[in-house]
């Protein structure tokens, strides 16, 4: 004979009456907090959300993108989910944009303008009311698309003329001279840059923020010593393969970011080279794992929250202030640089 279920029959879910009942609002009220609406007080908007709260209630989102005309839903396209950087700046954005009432759609492009404009057909198809374009490449040609639909953006170092368009700009010289003013004041004077692609716009930025700091440290610059790499892993350890064959060898290298910056680490290792005695290493973007190498990496810290916190700020403006003349377009984010175990003085002074 079949055992018979012990579990009560579900109870009624409340809905957004009860609510209302619950917080002594109307109806209206409630829907209005529940989209940010600025009409809604304080005081009156904590009300409801905590009768939200002690309901359990779970909003229809597709039923007020359908009353409200805006999905609450805000896309972030990054370059590499692979590289920890993309992962940590999404998980900041996420946090900002659910405690401010939405949620957020992600996409990875893996530096191919097919699946960029790919993931920006998929951004318009899900109705997001702004896109973050976290990629640091070459956008223009996809990004007409999202700005003539109306729909509000933000770019990382990429100016659109389209009113609908914000950009964040990023100050790397102001680390990369840190950087390389550090090396400098420990004697190092045989410095190398090995590159991003020279696809991403940002790439070139900081081999030309490089190039005017060791003209600025009054140090001779090496052309060959300038390496393009891809910003992986592997291309740390190819662009390091490339240095080691030169007659001349660089006492220091200073990395495009620290996915570059790790696989120089292993390189050395594998050349019985040690870090920092033999070779000291800095990267770019203060990852996560950047203090867990051995030696911990001296890097340019680029804060995900900071930037997080730019790109949503900008869309929030265009959401929410689109009709002020003085809406904020431009934000800066700066560099700075975190000293760790991978830079000392070089084991033989140089002249």
């Amino acid at each position: 004979m079949p055992r018979r279920s012990k579990r009560k029959t579900a109870a009624k879910l409340p809905d957004i009456r009860a609510v209302a009942a619950i917080a002594k609002v109307s109806i209206a009220t409630v829907s209005r907090t529940m989209n940010g609406s600025s009409l809604v007080s304080e005081r009156l908007s904590k009300r409801v959300w905590q009768a939200i709260k002690q309901l359990n209630y779970l909003p229809n989102t597709h039923a007020r993108t359908l009353v409200s005309g805006r999905s609450r839903l805000l896309g972030i396209i990054v370059e590499n989910i692979t590289n920890p950087f993309f992962p940590e700046l999404i998980q900041k954005f996420e946090e900002i944009a659910v405690a401010h009432g939405y949620e957020i759609l992600v996409s990875s492009t893996n530096s191919d303008p097919v699946v960029l404009a790919a993931c920006a057909r998929r951004m318009l198809e899900r109705k997001a009311d702004g896109v973050a374009v976290m990629t640091f490449g070459e956008e223009e040609p996809v990004l007409d698309q999202i700005t003539h639909r109306g729909v509000p953006i933000v770019l990382a170092e990429f100016k659109l003329d389209d009113p609908k368009a914000s950009t964040i700009l990023l100050d790397y010289s102001t680390g990369i001279h840190q950087a390389i003013q550090h090396l400098a004041s420990l004697g190092h004077r045989s410095i190398a840059f090995l590159s991003g692609p020279h696809s991403l716009h940002s790439a070139i930025t900081r081999e030309n923020d490089f190039r005017a700091a060791i003209q600025s440290a009054g140090l001779q610059l090496q052309k060959k010593w300038i390496i393009e790499c891809d910003h992986t892993l592997k291309g740390g350890v190819a662009g390091f393969e490339q240095l080691s064959k030169l007659t001349a060898q660089p006492t220091a290298i200073v990395c495009s970011n620290d996915m570059t910056a790790i696989g120089v680490l292993r390189a050395a290792y594998m050349k019985n080279l040690r870090v920092p005695q033999d070779l000291s290493v800095i990267g770019l973007d203060d990852i996560d794992f950047a203090e867990f190498t051995l030696p911990p990496l001296t890097t340019i810290r680029l804060s995900r929250a900071d930037l997080a916190h730019a790109a949503f700020d900008a869309l929030r403006a265009q959401l929410e202030d689109s009709g002020n003349p003085r809406m904020q377009r431009e934000f800066l984010v700066s560099t700075s640089l975190v000293v760790r175990g991978s830079t000392a003085a070089p084991s033989k002074p140089e002249a």
